[in-house]
């Protein structure tokens, strides 16, 4: 037997929007705007992609006893689905989507224009852009999200997450996105109002700064990322480690980091699987101490939640019970 939920995973709290003179919403800012993590990194071997269960797969496949999802998601009104191993508890098949249709990102977009969500960050993992398929499979997300946004008035930006890179990938990534502003003309109000601007500038997300688990990459590169993007024009926001004020706990000790969120515009705390349903509320303390660092040093803050997911079949963490009380 399968759950059925949806799957938007986490949100991230903090834009106001306008309508631009093409006729679509203008997103100027993103302070009093509410939108989620977009990983868009679900495949299936039949969609097109090559890459399998790509992010439905277990330790042994995508079989019963063998998944790394927490829930089914809610399938009735996909266009595309594809059938599965797996049954529900009335004996009927159970079907899943694939990020690599059109037809899924689409509908994603309608559901937020539909429940008030305002946009998402789309990721863009390093680690999979460096390689053909990886490369093949999110640009063609970002295409179907680009055209969905514009489409259903909700705002889009772009989020890099550097987990995984190499140190010298830094040109990689600024490459992508010099090509991404291109392609769709993120630079141009006008023509994509619906692409996420705060400063004044458009805005691009690096998560992944300042973590002392033993990545490849440091302070020295991400301060390279950092400073290129200022170079081609555009605004950041910087994904650091929950402590990272303190520079304890899951936070590298170097106060240079300090100095790099200083040069960014918004700083955004990681909390996901950092809380449980009786730790939670004790992180109040900590988010307005945040905040309180963040205006006094002339950063915009965006706190951030998750609805309770456990991990459980991806990492085998404690089983989640607290979505219900956010």
């Amino acid at each position: 037997m399968v759950k059925r939920f949806s799957w938007l995973v986490f949100c991230l709290l903090f834009s106001v929007g306008i309508t631009a003179k093409g006729g679509g919403r203008q997103y100027n800012s993103y302070k009093g705007l509410v939108m989620a993590g977009y990983q868009g990194w679900f495949n299936t071997p039949d969609d097109g992609s090559g890459r399998s269960w790509h992010h439905y797969n277990g330790p042994k496949g995508f079989r019963p006893g063998s998944c790394s999802v927490d829930f089914w998601p809610e399938v009735s009104e996909y266009k595309k689905l594809y059938k599965t191993e797996f049954t529900f508890e009335d004996g009927k098949p159970a079907s899943v989507f694939s990020s690599y249709d059109e037809s899924t990102v689409e509908l994603h977009f309608k559901w937020m224009n539909q429940y008030g969500l305002d946009g998402v960050f789309m990721q863009r993992f390093v680690s999979e852009i460096r390689n053909e398929s990886g490369l093949k499979h999110f640009n063609k997300v970002l295409n179907s999200a680009m055209k969905a946004a514009n489409k259903y008035e909700r705002a889009i930006c772009v989020m890099y997450d550097l987990s995984g890179m190499k140190p010298g990938e830094e040109g990689l990534l600024l490459k992508d996105i010099a090509e991404i502003a291109r392609q769709y003309s993120i630079k141009d109000h006008v023509k994509n109002p619906s692409y996420l601007y705060h400063n004044g500038k458009p805005l691009v997300t690096v998560w992944g700064v300042g973590f002392n688990d033993n990545r490849r990459y440091g302070l020295k590169e991400a301060e390279r990322i950092i400073d290129g993007l200022k170079l081609q024009g555009f605004s950041v926001m910087l994904g650091v480690p929950t402590q990272w004020r303190e520079l304890k706990g899951d936070t590298e000790s170097d106060p240079h980091l300090h100095q790099l969120i200083r040069k960014c515009d918004i700083v955004m705390p990681w909390f996901v699987g950092r809380y449980n349903e009786n730790t939670y509320p004790k992180f109040q303390k900590l988010v307005e101490a945040d905040i309180q660092w963040a205006k006094k040093n002339q950063v915009d803050y965006a706190p951030l939640v998750f609805p309770g997911f456990s991990w459980d079949n991806m990492k085998g963490q404690d089983h989640n019970s607290f979505v219900w009380r956010l």
